[in-house]
């Protein structure tokens, strides 16, 4: 009984110290304006345990600082779509999706070349 007891407490001790409290991770987010990064960055800020979230316009990259103790990008995701946003693996609903501004409709092929057009006139 002893060791299983050990064993146990074993392996309850390594799960805690694999798990890191500043994680990174990058994500790929569909997007296409500054109203995307803040809604996007928003999001991923208020899941509890997120450090940092910086979105990139052009790349549509997601950086994050994380604790593996309190979240997980699953979570993270799920939260960026619920306000909108794809991510690689989840999804926005259609009703998310139709909550964003007009402008922000990365789906659409007109506004993402809007978009597109407005970044290489910034440069």
């Amino acid at each position: 009984m002893k060791k299983l007891f050990a064993m146990a407490f074993l392996l309850f001790s390594l799960t805690l110290v694999a798990q890191n409290k500043n994680a990174k991770a990058s994500i790929e987010v569909d997007g296409v304006c500054k109203m995307c990064k803040e809604r996007i960055e928003k999001a991923s800020i208020k899941t509890k345990g997120v450090k940092s979230a910086v979105w990139n316009v052009k790349t549509h990259e997601l950086r994050l600082i994380f604790d593996e103790r309190k979240t997980d990008l699953k979570t993270i995701q799920a939260n960026i779509a619920a306000v909108g946003h794809d991510t690689k693996e989840i999804k926005a609903t259609d009703e998310a999706y139709n909550s964003v501004h007009p402008c922000c409709k990365y789906r659409d092929e007109d506004v993402k070349d809007d978009h597109k057009n407005e970044n290489e006139n910034e440069n």
